[in-house]
């Protein structure tokens, strides 16, 4: 897959990962629809976009309303008459022990983000992907895989975004239309900084070392091009990710061990 001309739609487009792709991708000349709920930040990000060679526009959304989502949907093909891909990036993490948590609504706003939102978009972008035989692209994590103590919440979103994607493939074998499921470990954006705590309310600061073990967002965003371009199916990013499926079936309790040391902020 190349993506000159070819028509995007980017969720969580403002920062991180999201804008790290919108800038590769309109590097080579892709037309951008980018997604977002603060205006300010993805205007900004749709015109380095557009300074870069791709062309850019700007869409100020929130996933976890559908008809904002068919909006997206609805503007992307009436500015560039199609879609070739859609990339389900946004996303929200909950840090906090379960036994914790003293706002239970904050298990339903991390879910309606990471899970729904995608879902959303998914279903009013599906009829165009059909029709260029295009690539749905869910970026997970790979919370996804596995437990991670202090991120109930964050991993079942991922759980339940890994389900219904991997579901979806199936269902659309024979119809042109391939599905990615891309999965990060511990990436530099600040994803953990705005996390949500058990109280609903922002951490302000991640509870990990983020100079120790931690991807840069160009690394990222380079292997998803490149999973992109080869329309893989899954892409687990590090060693680490693309070993531990294979050992939950074999040391289940070695993994567990692992992650725990791994999340562990007094370790870091």
């Amino acid at each position: 897959m190349t993506f000159q001309n070819k028509t995007i739609i980017l969720t969580g487009a403002s920062d991180g990962i999201g804008k790290g792709l919108a800038l590769s991708l309109a590097q080579q000349g892709a037309n951008l629809v980018l997604a977002a709920r603060n205006p300010v930040a993805l205007e900004e990000t749709a015109t380095l976009c557009n300074q870069q060679g791709g062309t850019a526009l700007s869409v100020p959304t929130d996933v976890t309303q559908p008809a904002e989502c068919e909006r997206l949907i609805e503007t992307a093909i009436a500015t560039f008459g199609q879609i070739d891909s859609l990339v389900n990036n946004a996303g929200i993490s909950l840090l906090s022990p379960f036994d914790q948590v003293t706002d239970l609504s904050v298990f339903e706003r991390v879910m309606q983000v990471n899970y729904l939102g995608a879902v959303y978009c998914t279903h009013y972008a599906l009829p165009h992907l059909k029709h260029t035989q295009g690539l749905l692209v869910a970026v997970s994590s790979l919370c996804g895989k596995t437990g991670v103590p202090t991120r109930t919440g964050y991993v079942a979103s991922k759980h339940a975004m890994q389900g219904f994607f991997d579901t979806l493939r199936i269902e659309l074998r024979g119809t042109g239309v391939d599905v990615l499921v891309v999965s990060p470990g511990f990436v530099a954006t600040r994803i953990r900084e705005r996390a949500i705590d058990g109280n609903g309310q922002l951490l302000g600061q991640s509870p990990r070392n983020e100079e120790r073990g931690t991807m840069s967002v160009d690394e990222c965003v380079h292997q998803i091009i490149e999973a992109m371009k080869k329309r893989k199916r899954e892409h687990l990013m590090t060693l680490r990710g693309k070993v531990i499926p294979w050992a939950r079936l074999l040391v289940p309790g070695l993994v567990d061990q692992l992650v725990a040391a791994a999340t562990n902020p007094n370790k870091h």
